[in-house]
């Protein structure tokens, strides 16, 4: 059995990080060489890098009730990639300057939903596109009251017009299989679920 601890490469070296273009995101163009695993270092390699801040994922859930609460909303990265760029998926924003991803999650939670949070239970984080992107997300479970949420939220200033509806927990999950919803943080954090329902429903109940 080959032992990867020993091998495990650990020197980088930029050659050359230009910014492309800065707006709402950033693009920058990197040369770099990296220690491959037999030792040597690599060829010098060409990449642009898509710079954004880390991201929150929270899919609220009522125990009580065993409900889910979803967004639908337009995505410009969906756009003439699928018949309907309207995504089904959770509440999410990014994390500004000096916040906390707990802050995110309550302040989206409000802000996509009119949801408040009463608990929040960390399932994950990860890097949904790190070949070519620097976003981290960090994903959550948000204890809720579903009685009542529903109706179009969101932001002006951000130009959001987000529609909020409750599922049935197997319902969502139903969705995932059919896969009407095809995000990632939405798939994980539905099949997380579905694995820690039972300890979930008997530690919030």
């Amino acid at each position: 059995m080959t032992d990867f601890a020993k091998s495990k490469p650990s020197k980088i070296e930029i050659v050359q990080h230009d910014n492309l273009h800065k707006g709402f995101y950033k693009l920058d163009h990197m040369q770099l060489r990296h220690e491959k695993f037999d030792g040597s270092m690599s060829r010098v390699i060409n990449r642009e890098v898509f710079v954004r801040h880390d991201a929150v994922c929270v899919l609220p859930y009522d125990p009580q009730r065993d409900e889910v609460v979803l967004n639908e909303q337009f995505r410009v990265g969906a756009l003439g990639r699928t018949d309907n760029p309207w995504l089904i998926e959770m509440v999410a924003g990014l994390i500004d300057k000096d916040e906390q991803p707990e802050e995110v999650a309550h302040r989206e939670g409000e802000e996509e939903a009119g949801l408040t949070f009463s608990a929040l239970w960390p399932i994950t984080r990860y890097f949904p596109s790190p070949g070519g992107s620097t976003e981290y997300v960090h994903l959550y479970l948000g204890r809720c009251n579903s009685a009542g949420v529903g109706g179009v939220h969101g932001l002006e200033e951000e130009a959001e017009d987000i529609r909020v509806t409750t599922w049935a927990f197997e319902d969502a999950l139903q969705a995932v299989r059919d896969g009407r919803i095809s995000n990632a943080a939405s798939i994980i954090a539905l099949q997380w679920l579905a694995l820690n329902r039972a300890e979930v429903r008997g530690l919030w109940q």
